[in-house]
C-alpha cells in the first residue's frame, strides 16, 4: 500500500509540472472584476482593459531649465514618433497635422454643422465676411488671409475652434508645460490595448532607453511616467517581487523552525513534501479550471505554505516513542479531517464568489489543502525514520502545559475584552460605514505614484472622463446618427449649464445621413454667386476674389461621402477610433462629457430621444458599484460558508456545547480582529474579508484539537506542542505577507496573523478537557 501511494503521488506530482509547464500565468487585474456585470458595468470593464484611457501614458520631465527641457521635450518626442509601440506622441508641437488639415480642408462642408440653407443666405455670407475682415487684425489673421478666398464662409475655421474646445496645458518654449514652468509634458498613446502588460512594459522600456540616449551624460533632466499601462507593469512586478520573495522567505524561515525542532534533514524535507505537493496541485488545478493563473494566486500560495506544513507537524510532533507513524495518523485523522472540511466550507466562499479573481485563490487554497493533507495522510508515514519521535517534546511540553492549565483564569477578562470590541464596533459604525464601499480601496498604487499621476493629469489638462454617454447600436452608421441626435441634446443642455462641453465622434465622421443632409443644403453655383454678390456690397473686397469659393462649394456637393478610411494616417483617427468602437454584438458610440453639474436633467433629456438606448454611465458610481457587488457577494458567500462550517461541526461532533466551544475562540478571534484592524484607522476591504476568512480556516484546527480528548497526558502535551509548532509556522507564513506593498496580500498577512494567534490563545482559555477523560466519559458524568 506505502509503495502503491508514492507511486501514485510521483505520478501525480510529474502530472501537475507537465500541467504547469503549459500553463499562462496573467497580471491582469480585471480578472478580479465580476464575470457578469450589468451593461454600464460591462463599458466600465471594456475601458479598463483596453479603452483609450487605458492606453494612455503620461510623461513628465522636469530638474533644469524650461530651455533644456523644451529641447529634451522635441528630441524625445520625435524619436518616439518613429517607434510602432505608439500610434500617438503629443507635445504641443504642430507635428503630425498637416494630414489631419487636409481631412478638414478637403471634407469642411461635410464636417460642419453650420452648413444648413440658412448658412448661405445674403445675411448670413454678409456676416461672415464681416467677421473675417475682423479676423484679419487678430492672431489668426494669417490663416484666415490665406483660406479667405475659398472659405469666406469660416468652415475651417470653426472646426479647428470645435476641436480645439478640450482643455490645452500650456506652451512654453513651442512645447507643453506646467502652469508653473518646471515640467515638459507628453502624452502618448500606445498600440497595445492597456490590459496586454507585456506589450506595456515593452513601450516603457522603449521610453527610457530613448530617454536616455536624448539626455546623454546629462543628469539633470528627471523622466517621470505614469498612467494606467505605467501601473500595470509596475504591480505586476510587485506581485512577482513579493510572492517571490516570501515565499522564498517563509520557507526558508519554517525550515529552519522544522530543522531546529526535529533535528533532521530528512524530517525538514519530509515536512516541505506536503506544502510542496499542494502549492503545485493547486497551481496546475487553477490552470486546468481558469485556462491561465493569476500573479496574485500565486502570490497567495506563500499562505499555503503557513498551513500547509501544519498538517505535517500534527504528524510529527505527535508521534509518541514506539509507536507507529501510522497509528498516529489514524489517532489524530478525525480531528484532522474535521479541520480540513472546516477550512474546505470556508474557501468556498472565494470558489463561488462569481469573481474570477477570488475563484482562482479559492479553487487554489482547497485543492492545495487537500492534496497536502493527503501526502501527510498516506505518504509521510511511510517515509518517516523508524523510531522517529520529536524530542523538542520534552522540553517545551512543561511551560506549555503550565500556560494551557493557567489559561482560563482569563475566561472572564475574554469575555469583557470582547464585548468591549464588539461595542466599540458598533459604535463606529454608527458613526460611519467600517467597509470601504469605493474601488480605489483596492488600488495597489503607492500614495507617491497616485500624487504624481493627479499632477500630472492636471498639468496636462486631462479631460474629465467621469461621466460618459453610451450608446449601442447595430451598426457604426446607426450609432453616429444616435451621436448626432444627443449632441442636439447636450448642446441645449450646455447652454442651460447642465455642462461645460462635450466629444462626439459624429464630430470627427458624421453619419452617413448627415452627410448628405449638409450636401444637399449646399446652394447651386448660381445661388451662391447671387447671394455673394449681395453680401458683397460696400465691404472692401475685389468682386472675382472668391470665385475658388464657388468652385469648392460646387465639388463638395457632388464629392464622395466621408469613411473610415478617410481618416486613417491622421490623429482624428485614433479620436474616432477611441470614440467609436467595434463590440461583439454592434458598435458603441461614446460621448464623454466636460463639467457636469446636472447629471440627472442631462440623463433625462437622452431619455426621452427615440432609436437606439442611450446610458448615461458615472464611471466612478459605477465602479463603486461595482466594488460594492464584489463586497455584498463576497459577504453573502462568506456567510454560506459559515453557516456550512456550523452544519460541518454539529454533523461531526453531535453535541451544541462542543460546537458552541469549538466556534467561541474563532468568533472571539475574529470580533478582536476586526475591531483592532477599524481602531488602527483601516477602512475594511474585501482583502480583510478574505483574511477574516482564512482566521476561521486556520483557527477551527486549534479549537478542534483542544476540543479533542486525549488518552493520556503525554498525548495532550504532544497534541498542545504540535499546536504551538503549527502556530509559528502560519505565523510565519501569514505575518511577512503584513510586509507587502500588494494590499491584497498586505491585508491578507496583517489580518491571519493576528487572526492566528488569537485563535489558539482563545482556544486555550476557552476551551478545556481534562487528560486521561475522554469526552464521553466527561459528557456522563455531566
Amino acid at each position: 500500500m506505502s509503495r502503491w501511494a508514492i507511486g501514485l503521488w510521483l505520478a501525480f506530482i510529474v502530472a501537475c509540472i507537465f500541467v504547469i509547464s503549459r500553463t499562462e500565468f496573467s497580471t491582469d487585474l480585471s480578472a478580479f472584476l465580476p464575470r457578469s456585470p450589468t451593461p454600464a458595468q460591462q463599458v466600465l470593464v471594456e475601458q479598463l482593459r483596453e479603452g483609450v484611457v487605458s492606453r494612455l501614458i503620461l510623461v513628465g520631465l522636469e530638474g533644469a531649465t524650461p530651455e533644456i527641457l523644451a529641447n529634451t521635450s522635441k528630441q524625445l518626442a520625435a524619436q518616439l514618433r518613429t517607434q510602432a509601440d505608439f500610434v500617438s506622441v503629443n507635445n504641443g508641437e504642430h507635428v503630425g497635422e498637416d494630414k489631419d488639415h487636409d481631412f478638414l480642408w478637403k471634407n469642411r462642408y461635410l464636417l460642419s454643422p453650420a452648413i444648413t440653407p440658412a448658412h448661405f443666405s445674403v445675411a448670413a455670407l454678409r456676416n461672415s465676411l464681416e467677421e473675417a475682415l475682423q479676423l484679419l487684425g487678430s492672431p489668426a489673421g494669417t490663416l484666415v488671409k490665406k483660406i479667405l478666398k475659398d472659405d469666406p464662409s469660416g468652415e475651417l475655421i470653426r472646426l479647428l475652434e470645435q476641436l480645439e474646445g478640450q482643455a490645452r496645458p500650456a506652451m512654453q518654449e513651442g512645447v507643453w508645460f506646467s502652469k508653473e514652468g518646471k515640467r515638459a509634458l507628453l502624452v502618448l498613446q500606445t498600440k497595445a490595448a492597456g490590459y496586454d502588460i507585456d506589450a506595456q512594459e515593452s513601450a516603457i522600456a522603449v521610453i527610457q532607453s530613448t530617454f536616455a540616449r536624448v539626455a546623454g551624460h546629462d543628469t539633470s533632466v528627471q523622466l517621470q511616467l505614469s498612467g494606467p499601462g505605467v501601473f500595470s507593469v509596475s504591480t505586476r512586478e510587485r506581485i512577482k517581487g513579493d510572492a517571490w520573495r516570501f515565499s522564498l522567505i517563509a520557507t526558508v524561515l519554517i525550515a529552519c523552525l522544522l530543522l531546529l525542532v526535529y533535528r533532521s534533514f530528512r524530517v525538514l524535507i519530509l515536512g516541505l513534501l506536503p506544502v510542496a505537493s499542494g502549492a503545485l496541485a493547486g497551481i496546475a488545478a487553477v490552470s486546468l479550471g481558469f485556462g491561465s493563473v493569476h500573479g496574485i494566486t500565486l502570490g497567495f500560495g506563500a499562505t499555503l505554505i503557513g498551513e500547509g506544513v501544519d498538517y505535517a507537524i500534527y504528524l510529527f510532533t505527535q508521534i509518541a516513542p514506539s509507536v507507529a507513524p501510522k497509528t498516529t495518523f489514524k489517532r489524530i485523522w478525525p480531528t484532522l479531517r474535521l479541520g480540513v472540511l472546516t477550512s474546505i466550507c470556508g474557501f468556498s466562499a472565494m470558489l463561488f464568489s462569481g469573481f474570477p479573481g477570488l475563484a482562482q485563490l479559492g479553487m487554489f487554497s482547497i485543492v492545495g489543502l487537500i492534496v497536502a493533507v493527503t501526502v501527510t495522510r498516506w505518504v509521510l508515514p511511510a517515509l518517516l525514520p523508524q523510531g522517529f519521535t520529536a524530542r523538542a517534546v520534552t522540553s517545551v511540553a512543561p511551560t506549555v502545559m503550565a500556560l494551557v492549565k493557567r489559561a482560563p483564569v482569563l475566561r472572564i477578562p475574554l469575555l469583557l475584552l470582547v464585548a468591549s470590541a464588539f461595542v466599540v464596533l458598533i459604535v463606529l459604525s454608527q458613526r460611519g460605514p467600517l467597509w470601504s464601499d469605493e474601488l480605489s480601496s483596492l488600488s495597489p498604487l503607492p500614495k507617491a505614484d497616485q500624487l504624481l499621476d493627479e499632477q500630472l493629469r492636471n498639468d496636462i489638462g486631462a479631460p474629465d472622463v467621469r461621466y460618459l454617454i453610451v450608446v449601442n447600436a447595430k451598426d457604426a452608421e446607426a450609432a453616429l446618427q444616435a451621436s448626432e441626435n444627443i449632441a442636439v441634446v447636450l448642446g441645449q443642455m450646455t447652454i442651460k449649464g447642465a455642462l461645460q462641453g462635450f466629444e462626439s465622434p459624429a464630430t470627427y465622421l458624421p453619419s452617413l445621413q448627415m452627410q448628405r443632409v449638409r450636401q444637399a443644403a449646399l446652394p447651386t453655383t448660381e445661388v451662391l454667386r447671387e447671394n455673394l454678390q449681395l453680401a458683397l456690397r460696400e465691404l472692401p473686397f475685389q468682386p472675382d476674389l472668391f470665385k475658388p469659393f464657388l468652385e469648392n462649394v460646387a465639388q463638395a456637393k457632388t464629392q464622395p461621402l466621408s469613411t473610415r478610411s478617410n481618416l486613417q494616417g491622421t490623429n482624428l483617427a485614433l479620436k474616432l477610433d477611441s470614440l467609436l468602437v467595434k463590440r461583439a454584438h454592434g458598435w458603441a458610440a461614446m460621448l464623454s462629457l466636460r463639467g457636469v453639474t446636472d447629471p440627472e436633467a442631462i440623463t433625462r433629456e437622452i431619455a426621452k430621444l427615440p432609436g437606439p438606448q442611450a446610458i448615461m454611465l458615472d464611471m466612478k458610481y459605477e465602479s463603486d458599484q461595482l466594488y460594492q457587488t464584489y463586497r455584498h457577494g463576497a459577504l453573502t458567500f462568506s456567510m454560506l460558508g459559515g453557516i456550512a462550517i456550523v452544519i460541518l461541526l454539529f454533523a461531526n461532533l453531535r453535541s451544541p456545547r462542543r460546537v458552541f466551544e469549538v466556534l467561541a475562540p474563532l468568533a472571539a478571534a475574529v470580533i478582536i480582529v476586526t475591531c483592532v484592524l477599524v481602531l488602527n484607522g483601516h477602512m475594511l476591504s474585501i482583502f480583510h474579508l478574505v483574511g477574516l476568512l482564512l482566521v476561521v480556516a486556520v483557527g477551527s484546527n486549534y479549537s478542534l484539537f483542544f476540543d479533542r480528548p486525549c488518552d493520556t497526558s503525554e498525548d495532550r502535551e504532544r497534541m498542545l506542542v504540535s499546536l504551538l509548532f503549527a502556530n509559528i509556522a502560519t505565523m510565519i507564513g501569514f505575518g511577512l505577507l503584513s510586509f507587502s506593498h500588494v494590499p491584497l496580500l498586505k491585508a491578507i498577512g496583517s489580518t491571519v496573523g493576528m487572526g492566528a494567534i488569537l485563535s489558539l490563545v482563545f482556544s486555550a482559555i476557552l476551551i478545556v478537557r481534562q487528560e486521561n477523560k475522554p469526552i464521553e466519559k466527561a459528557k456522563s458524568k455531566v
